[in-house]
């Protein structure tokens, strides 16, 4: 939902609010509301929460009214106040009619105030919210979940991310595992994810950082992304690297090793998204390990020779089957299957 639609909203929730308040409520128009509340969850949050402003209010409604101090009168009782119900005369200077004019001001100012701080509200939620949230999946799931400043982040197999978003920058810290972010654009808060010590920043792009215990990996399918190492206690300078879309990263340590493709490859690299693993020239060990990351069953590379040989191709990372029964038909490899994992052997 766009800040558009939500101010929307709550000018319809206070409108409503408004007229629920008035004497010429009917039944028809409890009707209405009814509706309108179920239509949307987004319907029902604005109306609650101006609602419970209104009860807030109830104070300097006592107050201008003409009711004695720590009294609160219902909303039925607008029409019968004292200091309308004495008064017989209506012309422009009775009581009557300055305490009509009263109410009609007074309600137009909260209704404005309403409506100004149900949309200062959601700001505030977008863009000064200061807790945090974890999301996380377990072997074998993905999922994608939508960040409150537009963003989103697809978390891989196995993964974990702690999200932050504050008034001068957004926080991810990637706990485990692999996630892809689609950055929503804001120059004034950059968006940061940190991993492994290091500290990937982008106003507003795609890209993956994959935390492994040894290296963390950036990948770049769209916009720059800027790439750091956490700034020391002492102050001193901090190296970093510029990452154009289709650059893969790997650091390692003090090291950086920024490699510059096109988006395609980029993107095939990323491919556990549309739930595959795609491997090219890719030695058996490290497609095993691949393969760990998302199967229930755990392939054992038996003999350390076999761990050398290079495949390729496109495999489902749900389906290990498939490919366990590939290197038993195309390769010199001995499978042997057990309860609780598949040893490879050579032949």
């Amino acid at each position: 939902m766009d800040s558009h639609d939500s101010r929307r909203i709550e000018h319809e929730a206070a409108a409503w609010l408004a007229r629920r308040d008035s004497s010429a409520w009917t039944e028809r128009d409890e009707a209405g509301l009814a509706a309108w509340i179920e239509a949307s969850t987004a319907h029902r949050v604005a109306f609650l929460r101006l609602e419970a402003t209104w009860a807030a209010c109830g104070r300097l409604r006592a107050l201008g009214a003409g009711v004695r101090s720590g009294t609160v009168p219902r909303r039925s009782q607008w029409s019968g106040l004292p200091s309308t119900r004495d008064a017989t005369p209506d012309h422009p200077g009775s009581p009557r009619t300055v305490a009509r004019r009263f109410r009609t001001a007074w309600a137009g100012a909260a209704l404005a105030v309403l409506v100004v701080g149900g949309t200062l509200a959601w700001g505030w939620r977008v863009y000064f919210a200061s807790g945090e949230t974890s999301y996380e999946t377990v072997a074998g799931e993905m999922r994608t979940v939508a960040l409150a400043d537009g963003s989103s982040a697809t978390l891989s197999s196995g993964s974990a991310i702690d999200v932050r978003l504050g008034y001068r920058d957004r926080r991810i810290g990637l706990r485990r595992g692999e996630a892809f972010f689609s950055v929503a654009h804001d120059t004034r808060r950059p968006f940061l994810v940190i991993a492994g010590g290091r500290r990937a920043v982008a106003v507003g792009t795609r890209f993956a950082v994959r935390r492994d215990p040894d290296e963390t990996r950036i990948v770049v399918t769209e916009g720059v992304v800027r790439l750091e190492a956490l700034a020391p206690r002492d102050g001193s300078p901090v190296p970093s690297a510029l990452l154009t879309a289709g650059s893969i990263a790997t650091a390692h340590g003090s090291n950086v090793l920024v490699r510059a493709g096109s988006v395609a490859d980029a993107e095939r690299i990323l491919s556990w998204r549309s739930g595959y693993l795609t491997f090219h020239d890719t030695s058996l060990e490290t497609a095993v390990a691949e393969f760990n990351r998302y199967g229930s069953q755990r392939l054992v590379i038996g003999d350390a020779a076999i761990g050398l040989v290079r495949i390729g191709g496109n495999f489902r990372w749900s389906n290990s089957e498939a490919f366990v029964r590939l290197l038993e038909s195309g390769f010199n490899i001995r499978v042997e299957r057990l309860p609780d994992r598949i040893v490879l052997h050579s032949r």
